[in-house]
């Protein structure tokens, strides 16, 4: 849980320099929020609560919950997700090890479809806008819901909400293009997130600590369905790159796919485990109702991930299949 949470901080930072310090304040409440929900919990249950707060699982959650979320939502939207996230998706199935899907996941799938419009409200990079809020602005407006100031007054469609809409596609398309992959409207902001929450996870896979399985056949599956579409209509579908480097593409492929609990466990079962992620993440981005898949792909496969593991399951040396 610590290398998890050490590998967090590349793109935590690239969030902070792009969105402003309100990601600070958010990652302060949903740590509060995750500790206290899962003390509570273990006390109901009458069992020991220090040691289960200290493997550092709930801390992983909130972490994960917490960069997901756009940086001015009010607080008590991290604290329901966050309770949602540790009462319901953790502890309600037995705590770590017994729950089926991606705790994070679940409340913040929960907080997109009671949530939409705050959920959506992202500010705009500081390199397009120029705004620079203080720790006190963003303090106040999480605490104080000024939420006319915060969602109409300062926040700007992302990438992907253009790429929903349609709305100056090709304009956007030809942007990035132009500029590189790091270039253009989404390379001054998530691009540069997405490149450092990949230095992290490959930090991770080098360390062992994730199988590089999933999120290798994550991207690839990704890469693959976005390129045949590509190359069907250009104009329409962007090149597979603004799909890697947009939206929660890298944070999802290796911190949120490869939970050990909710994942596939067996070698092949992991391949095709995030193929199927990849490929349900460009069918979501394209053709679903919200602009990023990230999240609601993760959980259909959660629920395919016991059926993968008993068909994939390796042949025990001397026996049969």
């Amino acid at each position: 849980m610590l290398t998890v949470m050490g590998a967090l901080i590349p793109g935590i930072i690239a969030l902070v320099w792009q969105f402003g310090p309100g990601l600070l304040v958010q990652v302060a409440i949903a740590l509060v929020a995750a500790l206290a929900a899962e003390a509570m919990v273990l006390l109901l249950r009458k069992r020991p609560v220090l040691p289960v707060l200290m493997d550092g699982s709930a801390a992983v959650t909130a972490l994960l919950l917490a960069v997901s979320l756009p940086p001015l939502v009010p607080w008590w939207i991290s604290v329901f997700g966050i309770l949602f996230a540790i009462v319901i998706g953790k502890q309600l199935y037995g705590g770590l090890g017994y729950n089926p899907f991606n705790p994070a996941m679940v409340g913040y799938a929960v907080l997109l479809i009671s949530f939409p419009r705050q959920m959506t409200a992202w500010l705009p990079p500081v390199d397009l806008s120029g705004i620079s809020l203080s720790f006190t602005d963003v303090a106040s407006l999480i605490f104080q819901q000024e939420s006319s100031l915060a969602y109409d007054g300062l926040s700007q469609a992302t990438p992907l909400d253009i790429l929903k809409t349609q709305l100056g596609l090709q304009t956007h398309l030809d942007e990035i293009q132009s500029a590189g992959v790091f270039g253009g409207l989404s390379g001054k902001g998530w691009q540069w997130v997405n490149f450092w929450f990949l230095a992290g996870g490959l930090w991770m896979s080098w360390r062992g600590t994730i199988d590089w399985r999933i999120p290798l056949s994550f991207l690839g599956g990704l890469y693959l369905v976005n390129m045949f579409f590509f190359l069907y209509d250009s104009s329409f579908y962007p090149n597979p790159l603004f799909h890697w480097f947009s939206g929660a593409t890298m944070l999802g492929a290796f911190f949120i796919a490869t939970d050990p609990v909710s994942a596939s466990n067996t070698p092949r079962g992991r391949l095709i485990y995030g193929a199927l992620i990849g490929m349900l993440v460009f069918v979501i981005r394209s053709w679903g109702g919200y602009p990023d898949g990230v999240a609601f792909a993760v959980l259909l496969m959660n629920f395919v991930a016991p059926t993968l593991d008993h068909y994939t399951r390796p042949r025990a040396y001397g026996h049969r299949r």
